[in-house]
């Protein structure tokens, strides 16, 4: 089977194994007819993820242990074999080790995908805590892989009624103000107008931008930004043909009129956007990684101590995680083909002299 033919392969990281990370991707992967769509690579090893499946009780998985991404058997649920020993877990516990597994996980799979054994990087929650060491000090996922793949990453919530995107990420509240300038505004529309686009496939996205302050700030009364900020980036970006709104309030922005007449929301910082999201998308909302070289997801949920262990946890975020990120892999290639073809019939027409006058 050709390369262009076999099914996509899903890098999936394991996170914390003290949460539910993997319990998620058992249950996600546990469909007899997974194998069909796309073809998983965890990074881990059998033994934790066999042990982690008896005590859940998933007799329907098998596993294909390999040694390295480029022994991937296409249809099966392969596991790179990262750690030979067993893993003692600690289901609701926060140990150094679980830290460190979850980052040689991520590090490995970030790896084959830019390798080019795999096509997609899902990512189970970690805890931002335990993880930071010598060799990985970010506050999370995001910008770890915008220092190892390249790019400027966006945090970009969506789901299927809400896609949110964040000026600021994961910095602290005192902060943000200092952190919103003309600049990081525009380049943050730029970002998702581009991802709209080429990842969506919406050839015209309009976008709504919300305002820092309480009321949009009320005409200057509550704070200054708006006017001096964000206004004149919104209207930048109409003079140069972009269907940019606002800036709206956001305490009476997300009502189901404005997420129908909008592609895509720009928050000004982190809750601002992500307790609406997670409000409106509950179990169904997908963190995905835009702006960078490959394509990463996650589920919008963290590592939920309280519940690990128990096999209660909902899967559906990190399923829609897998099928987002496939969908998204197959948008890219397919505008990069359009955009290649277009290219190669305007070099056509060039070299014909159908330029001249």
């Amino acid at each position: 089977m050709s390369e262009k033919d076999r099914k996509i392969r899903v890098a999936i990281s394991i996170g914390d194994y003290n949460g539910i990370g993997i319990e998620v991707i058992l249950k996600t992967l546990q469909e007899k007819e997974i194998t069909e769509f796309f073809t998983p690579v965890i990074f881990g090893s059998t033994k934790l993820l066999s042990y982690q499946k008896d005590r859940l009780k998933f007799d329907r998985i098998n596993f294909q242990g390999i040694q390295d991404a480029n022994q991937i058997v296409d249809g099966k649920i392969n596991v790179v074999n990262l750690w030979k020993d067993q893993i003692d877990v600690h289901y609701g516990k926060v140990t150094k080790e679980a830290g460190e597994h979850a980052y040689q996980s991520l590090k490995a799979a970030a790896k084959s995908v830019s390798d080019g054994f795999t096509d997609v990087l899902v990512t189970a929650p970690i805890n931002k805590d335990n993880i930071q060491s010598e060799e990985f000090h970010f506050p999370g996922h995001t910008e770890y892989l915008g220092e190892v793949w390249g790019g400027k990453p966006l945090m970009f919530l969506v789901s299927e009624k809400l896609r949110v995107g964040l000026v600021t990420q994961h910095i602290p509240i005192s902060e943000v103000a200092k952190q919103i300038n003309s600049k990081s505004v525009y380049a943050k529309i730029q970002q998702i107008h581009k991802s709209l686009i080429e990842d969506y496939a919406i050839s015209k996205p309009k976008i709504a931008v919300l305002g820092l302050n309480p009321h949009a700030g009320d005409n200057g009364l509550l704070g200054s930004e708006e006017k001096e900020i964000i206004s004149p980036v919104i209207e930048r970006c109409i003079n140069e043909n972009q269907l940019v709104f606002g800036p709206y309030s956001a305490d009476s922005f997300f009502n189901p009129n404005n997420l129908d007449a909008f592609d895509a929301v720009l928050a000004m910082y982190h809750d601002q956007g992500l307790v609406a999201f997670k409000t409106i998308s509950f179990d169904e909302g997908v963190n995905y990684t835009a702006g960078l070289k490959f394509v990463r997801t996650s589920p919008d949920h963290g590592v939920a101590y309280d519940i690990a262990g128990k096999g209660i946890a909902n899967e559906e975020s990190f399923k829609e995680a897998i099928f987002s990120a496939i969908e998204l892999y197959k948008n890219r290639n397919e505008y990069q083909e359009l955009t290649k073809n277009v290219l190669q019939h305007i070099h056509l027409k060039l070299e014909k002299g159908d330029n001249k006058e």
